[in-house]
C-alpha cells in the first residue's frame, strides 16, 4: 500500500455571494501523495488550483473536509510547508543571503550568526547562486530572483515544497534552465512538491503524477495522469519519448473539451473518493485472476489509454 504522506480529504471551498447563497469553487476533493512525489495541478483559471494550494499551505481553511500531512491535520501556516509564488517575493532591502538567512533564522532560532550563515550558503549554492550573496533583489534577473525564492524555500527544510506558477513570468530559456534545476534539486533532496502549472510539458517533464481538475465553480479531481516517462529524463530526450506524446495529447484533449463535460458525461458513477488512474499509452495490463486475490478493474477511455479502478476491498477503499 502507498504510504498516504499527504492526504487530501474531501475537501471543499465556498464563497458567500452578496445576494444570499453561495458559490462553490471546487467540493469534495480527495488526493493522496507520497513522500518524495512530484504532483502537478492543471486545470482552467477558476477551478480552485491556487486555492487548494493555500489550503495546503495554511494560508485559507477550507469549507469542509481536512488536509493531513505526515500524520497530522493542517491548521494554519507552517514551516514544515514552504510556498514559492509566481512573483519572487524577496525583502528588498536585503541581500541573496540575508533573504535565505532570514528564513533559516526563522526555522532555527536557537542558531547562532555562524551556523546560519553557513546553512543559507549551503542552499545558495544549491542553486547555483554562488559569487551573488551581496547582490539585493534589484540587482538580480528574473530568473536569478526565483532561484533566491527557491533557495530560501529549501533552506527551511520543509516537508512539502508548494510551487504556485512559479515560472510563469520568466522568458522561456531562463524557464527551461529553472525547471531544469527544479528536477536536479528534488532529485537530490527527495523534496515532496505539489506545483500548479497551465504548462503541460512542464508538467510531464516535472512530475510524477499530473493532477486533471474540470472547469469551475463546481470544479472536482476528474483524473490522475501517472506519468510514463523514466524518472530519471533529460529535457533534449523527454519529446522523443515513445509515450510523450500520449500524454501530453490525453492532457491536452481534456483541458480542451473534456473539462467542460466531465461532470455531464460521467454523472452519478463519478465517485470522488475514487479517481481514475490513467495511464495513457499503456496497454491493457493482462490480468491472471489469484483465487481469493483482490481484482482491479481495467477500462480502456479511448484506445492506447489504460484506466485502473482499485476494486472493492482493496486498500484504496479501506
Amino acid at each position: 500500500m502507498t504510504e498516504k504522506f499527504i492526504s487530501i480529504e474531501g475537501i471543499a471551498r465556498s464563497y458567500p455571494k452578496p445576494g444570499g447563497g453561495a458559490t462553490t469553487v471546487f467540493d469534495d476533493l480527495w488526493l493522496s501523495m507520497a513522500r518524495g512525489e512530484f504532483v502537478c495541478a492543471i486545470g482552467h483559471s477558476g477551478c480552485g488550483k491556487t486555492t487548494v494550494l493555500n489550503i495546503l499551505a495554511g494560508l485559507d481553511a477550507p469549507s469542509a473536509g481536512a488536509v493531513i500531512v505526515d500524520g497530522k491535520e493542517i491548521e494554519g501556516p507552517s514551516l514544515d510547508r514552504a510556498v514559492i509564488f509566481q512573483s519572487h517575493a524577496l525583502l528588498p532591502w536585503r541581500t541573496v543571503k540575508g533573504n535565505v538567512a532570514y528564513a533559516v533564522s526563522s526555522r532555527h532560532r536557537d542558531w547562532g550568526k555562524a551556523q546560519i550563515a553557513a546553512h543559507a550558503q549551503k542552499f545558495i549554492d544549491l542553486v547555483g547562486l554562488t559569487g551573488a550573496e551581496t547582490k539585493r533583489p534589484a540587482e538580480l534577473s528574473g530568473g536569478m530572483k526565483q532561484r533566491v525564492g527557491i533557495a530560501r524555500a529549501l533552506s527551511i527544510e520543509p516537508k512539502i515544497m508548494l510551487m504556485d506558477e512559479p515560472f510563469s513570468a520568466l522568458d522561456a530559456l531562463t524557464r527551461g534552465t529553472l525547471q531544469d534545476e527544479v528536477r536536479r534539486i528534488c532529485a537530490t533532496t527527495g523534496q515532496t512538491v505539489f506545483m500548479i502549472t497551465h504548462d503541460v510539458d512542464e508538467a510531464i517533464y516535472l512530475a510524477d503524477k499530473v493532477v486533471l481538475m474540470t472547469n469551475g465553480p463546481g470544479a472536482v479531481l476528474a483524473e490522475i495522469v501517472e506519468n510514463p516517462l523514466p524518472r530519471e529524463r533529460a529535457r533534449a530526450d523527454v519529446h522523443k519519448h515513445p509515450l510523450y506524446y500520449a500524454v501530453r495529447n490525453h492532457i491536452i484533449d481534456f483541458l480542451v473539451s473534456r473539462s467542460k463535460s466531465f461532470i455531464a458525461e460521467t454523472g452519478a458513477s463519478y465517485d470522488p473518493r475514487h479517481v481514475p488512474i490513467m495511464r495513457p499509452g499503456l496497454p491493457e495490463p493482462a490480468v491472471t485472476p489469484v483465487p481469493g486475490a483482490v481484482q482491479h478493474e481495467v477500462v480502456h477511455r479511448r484506445p492506447g489509454t489504460a484506466t485502473v479502478r482499485d476494486g472493492p476491498g482493496s486498500a484504496a477503499h479501506r
